[in-house]
């Protein structure tokens, strides 16, 4: 199967991602960080090139472009400046002191604007996380690019303006603002997730150390560590396997550790991939993935072949020639006798069969949403968090909806459904208990089942721990949420143990101290009813008019690259809104990248949700096979209707 190709409805002219001249706006927020205390400027940067990466911390599409720029960073340091905007769409992420410790996290080496009031975001006209804009060394933006994805074009660019402004006399070689931050010294660096061993010792995925930490039962003094340290993607002994950020990790069911030669399975999130772990003697192999990042819709994501996998076909293939993107759990579904995986990258869950080394699409469209339902049909917003339950439910931390979720079959049906036991969807948080249907939590990142059968869920940005119980016990009834445990540092991970005399430890895992802390709950499970108030994400509101709104997505092909028409449509709109009622017409799914909307008068503000994909495949005539790339951009877009309002809506949507 070929990579089907583009048609376009109206006529496009091929173009580069290069803009009329247009001066880059001041960099203004609250303060900076990895500069030494100073602020910076754009006159401070005049004679580099800059990228400006709009982020936010919460974000597996920014975290993706962290890395993406990681490598064109180091090349060009002399003449490339990245400036990150951290732009937060939650509230923790607005708390500079989170800001720092995510920074800290992600190994961010560039300097970092604060920009809790979406100050700069709006001067840039950026409407979605994340977005980069590259200003020259004149000070004009030359590039403006949604999504990930987008590191060959930024090479192309910058090789480009380097010559470009060498010539000119116009480009200054040297050291840019960049001023690491002191370095610390700890037992664990914020770990993410952790496992108690057959020994009676844990495991904790160790990710800033990009390592596997083996602690004594006291959940303190360090036994051993399972990887060099070094960010990197190697097999082989303890002292020389390499992690990058492992996230989270699962026992092999017992009676398969011998046949199957490891004991542990790791989600390696960075390097796209599951590890395996013997503990015996730390040994560490690659079980599925290859390293590289799975692409909507590209040509490479089955290494051994040339065509393209899209989004919502339910794949299955081979383990090792499999590209992954960010697992961030894994654990084992007795159910299906597979590990299921929180594929965080692209809003899926996949199982990976040990027997066969076969890893298959479970569920998910890859679409960012919260949409239940048969899991062929079903959105998921980074899947971060995994626990089954006694019942043979598996329950999911769903952190970008802020929602628990679930997937478990109908009583008298073999078919798996997905459905949402807390949650409202992208825009809606907050720290609210109570009924299960008006509860609220903040960017979820680990589950566990309690003995009761309820399901402790560590609530990340809320630093909390809330438990959510079934009404009467069973699947029955909307439920209720309360709060076991507070003033957490952004827990991600939860160990249960129970007691002989009745009572409940909860090891929980503190990313954000660099610990795990020990949570004493009675034998009798029950919770304090909190409610800190509910938010939706605050971005700048679009104003658009009543009546007749033209969305007009623009497709700008990357560098080498072109249109090909010759095998059919491959470019796709869809469009909805919160509340429904606020289109009158254009909702839907069809083609072209331009679509006529009717706004309803009658409804003040809501949001625009639009997903647009659009291939492009290589421009040399000579290339019998060319690569194709579909690029895929969601938009939550707030808009508020307005009489006279604007009546074209424009999203950029680059290759």
């Amino acid at each position: 199967m070929r990579c089907r190709r583009l048609v376009f409805t109206t006529p496009v002219t091929q173009s580069s991602t290069r803009l009329p001249k247009v001066r880059a706006s001041e960099l203004v927020g609250r303060g900076w960080l990895n500069t030494g205390g100073r602020d910076v400027t754009l006159a401070d940067l005049r004679g580099k090139i800059v990228v400006l990466d709009f982020w936010t911390f919460c974000c597996v599409n920014c975290l993706h472009v962290l890395d993406e720029l990681r490598e064109l960073e180091e090349q060009h340091r002399d003449v490339l400046v990245i400036v990150g905007v951290h732009s937060p769409k939650f509230v923790h992420e607005a708390d500079p002191v989170a800001l720092a410790a995510a920074v800290d996290r992600y190994e961010v080496r560039h300097p970092v604007l604060d920009d809790p009031e979406l100050t700069t975001w709006s001067a840039y006209s950026a409407r979605a996380w994340p977005t980069l804009v590259v200003v020259d060394p004149e000070g004009y933006i030359v590039a403006h690019m949604a999504g990930e994805g987008h590191r060959h074009n930024l090479a192309v660019l910058v090789r480009e303006l380097v010559a470009e402004h060498e010539a000119k006399g116009t480009l200054h070689r040297g050291d840019g603002p960049y001023v690491p931050p002191p370095a610390t010294s700890s037992t664990l660096r914020f770990p993410a997730k952790a496992v108690r061993l057959p020994n009676g010792n844990l495991l904790v995925a160790d990710a800033g150390h990009h390592s596997l930490a083996e602690l004594a039962p006291d959940a303190e003094t360090l036994v051993r560590r399972i990887g060099s340290g070094e960010r990197g993607f190697v097999d082989g002994e303890l002292d020389e396997a390499r992690f990058s950020e492992p996230n989270g990790l699962t026992l092999v069911p017992e009676g398969r550790r011998a046949e199957l030669g490891y004991d542990v399975v790791v989600a390696d999130t960075v390097n796209h991939a599951l590890r395996g772990v013997r503990l015996e003697d730390g040994t560490v192999r690659t079980l599925a993935g290859n390293g590289q990042q799975w692409m909507v819709g590209a040509a490479d994501n089955l290494v051994e072949g040339p065509d393209a996998i899209p989004a919502g076909v339910q794949y299955t293939g081979p383990a090792q020639t499999t590209k992954l993107s960010s697992p961030w759990d894994v654990v084992w579904f007795e159910p299906l006798a597979a590990f299921v995986v929180a594929m965080a990258g692209n809003h899926t869950l996949w199982t990976f069969d040990p027997e066969a080394r076969v890893i298959s699409h479970l569920a998910g469209t890859m679409n960012e949403g919260l949409l239940d339902g048969p899991v062929e049909d079903a959105w998921f917003a980074q899947t971060s968090g995994l626990a089954v339950g006694p019942d043979g439910r598996l329950w999911l931390a769903d952190s970008e909806v802020s929602a628990l979720r679930w997937v478990d079959s109908p009583p008298g049906s073999a078919d798996l459904t997905v459905g949402t036991a807390v949650g409202a969807g992208l825009f809606d948080f907050g720290y609210r208990d109570g009924a299960a249907d008006q509860a609220l939590l903040q960017h979820p990142l680990g589950v566990a089942v309690l003995p009761d059968g309820s399901i402790a869920v560590a609530d990340t940005y809320n630093g909390a721990v809330r438990r959510y119980a079934r009404a009467d016990g069973g699947a029955a009834g909307v439920g209720e949420v309360t709060t076991l445990a507070r003033d957490l540092a952004e827990p991600s991970g939860l160990v249960v143990e129970a007691h002989d005399d009745g009572a409940i430890d909860l090891l929980v895992v503190e990313s954000a101290a660099h610990r795990l802390t020990r949570v004493r709950l009675p034998a009798k499970l029950a919770g304090e009813i909190r409610d800190a108030g509910a938010h939706r994400t605050r971005r700048p509101v679009s104003e658009i008019g009543s009546g007749d709104v033209l969305l007009d997505v623009v497709f700008t092909p990357a560098v080498g690259q072109k249109y090909d028409d010759r095998y059919g449509p491959s470019t796709r709109l869809q469009v909805s809104a919160t509340p429904p009622e606020l289109l009158l017409d254009g909702a839907g799914d069809d083609i072209p990248l331009e679509r006529a909307l009717r706004i309803n008068p009658a409804v003040a503000e809501g949001v625009l949700h639009v997903t647009a994909q659009a291939a492009s495949c290589d421009a040399d005539p000579a290339i019998e096979y060319p690569a194709c790339h579909l690029n895929q951009q969601d938009w939550g877009v707030p808009v508020r209707v307005v009489d006279g309002g604007p009546t074209v809506l424009t999203l950029p949507l680059h290759g």
